[in-house]
Formats: structure tokens, sequence, C-alpha cells
């Protein structure tokens, strides 16, 4: 919430605005100590002051993006969450919630989510799964313990209206695991699911089985690509561009 919407009590305009002014007066009063002590430091303190300075900017810009995103985009007035709620369906609940209000108001494209480690034990008692999710992984092909694998997820943007069709319309939501089987940790042939219309872009509503060893990597890169973006024509140890994600 802090990092998308500053960390003031709630997301009012006024509010935000005043917060803003202020953490510009502190680093601007910060800035003009750091141009005093520089000259007097050796090469080790200098580096240390360049690692700060860095991170100065850094808020710097998050204030900028902050000041502009105050005149341009209109944000429901809503409380600062006090705490993380108790019930772990809460808290990703609200995650889930967040994230869609920062689309909606175009504070940000890309959002990543990890609801929890690769090797989470977490229990799942309210769809009725009270045994640990790792220990679910590792199922030895019981079909009870496979059935209760798949009960564990949830997705509600459908229902979120956006320009002409729903926010899930035009957006990509991959979601996977970096393994394929939890039971004996295989690394390949991952299965991915990759939901939203992409504003067009994405072809949904079948099984698209690629050649082995294929790159995680190539799905990316074609993802930011359909996204608009324009990478580079490799990332990471992408050998190319994924085909056919927006026909046969």
């Amino acid at each position: 919430f802090e990092r998308l919407f500053g960390d003031d009590e709630s997301t009012d305009p006024a509010a935000r605005l005043a917060s803003l002014n202020e953490q510009r007066s502190i680093l601007d009063y910060v800035a003009g100590d750091v141009d005093r002590l520089a000259s007097g430091l050796g090469a080790s303190d200098r580096g240390k002051l360049t690692e700060y300075l860095d991170a100065i900017r850094d808020i710097e810009r998050r204030i900028q993006m902050a000041e502009e995103q105050n005149a341009h985009v209109t944000l429901p007035v809503m409380e600062r969450p006090t705490s993380i709620p108790e019930a772990f369906s809460d808290h990703a609940r609200l995650m889930m919630d967040l994230m869609v209000i920062a689309y909606q108001t175009d504070m940000t494209r890309i959002v990543s989510c990890m609801i929890a480690r690769e090797g989470s034990n977490r229990s799942y008692r309210s769809i009725g799964v009270p045994d640990g999710h790792h220990s679910m992984t590792h199922h030895d092909g019981d079909p009870v313990k496979i059935e209760k694998v798949v009960k564990i997820n949830h997705l509600h943007v459908q229902s979120t209206p956006d320009g002409d069709g729903s926010l899930l319309d035009h957006s990509m939501i991959l979601y996977g695991s970096s393994l394929s089987d939890g039971n004996r940790h295989t690394h390949d042939e991952l299965p991915l699911v990759l939901v939203g219309g992409g504003c067009g872009k994405i072809k949904g509503g079948r099984h698209v089985r690629f050649p082995k060893e294929t790159p995680m990597n190539n799905l990316l890169l074609t993802m930011l690509f359909k996204a608009g973006l324009h990478p580079s024509a490799k990332l990471g140890d992408s050998t190319g561009f994924i085909e056919h994600l927006s026909s046969v």
C-alpha cells in the first residue's frame, strides 16, 4: 500500500500532497548536508555515501511519480491497512484488491505477487484443506491429495469493468510454479497458465504444448512484447519469442 499510494493514513488527495511536500523538504535538507560532507571523506566512506545518495534518488523518483499520479489519477479514498490480516484468505484478498486498484488507476501496469515461498506448508482450512500444502504436493499419485492441491486457487478480476471490456480482458496474468511435479521436484515441462485477453493479443481457452526445454523466459519476453514494451531480443536464457499466443 505504501509503495503504491504513499505512507499517509489514507489516499485523500490533500493529505497525500501535504505529505509529499514534507518528504521533499526533508530530502532537500539531507542533500545539503551530503554536499558539505563529501569533500572530507575517504574512498571507503565515499562509496557508502554514493549508496546513500542512490537511495535518496530512488525516494525522489518515487515522490515525483506520486506527485504526477496525484495530478492525473483519481484514487478511491481509502484508509491505509493497519496491519497484516490474521486470516491468510483475508491477507491474500487484500493483496489482490490492491493489485486491482493499482491497475484500475494506472499506477502500475506490471505486478508480481508471490503468495508464499515455494516450500510453504500452509494449510487452507477455509476451503476444506487442513493439510499442509507442501505435504500435499508430495502426493505419490494419491488422488485424494491431488484433489486437495487442485482446490487452492481463486481469481476475481473478471467482474471488474475496464474500458470496452473487463480488467481481465486487458490484462495478462501468468500463474505457475518452478516445479511441474512437486512429488518428484521436476523443473521442466512446467504447467503454466496464462489468463486474460491482453487487449486482444492473447487467445485463450486452449492448451498449447511447446517443445521440450523451451526456456520459460521465451514466454516472459513474448509477454513484454505483447504489452507494448518492445524489449531487447533476449531476456536471461531466452532463445526467441513464443509463437501462436494470439492464434492457433
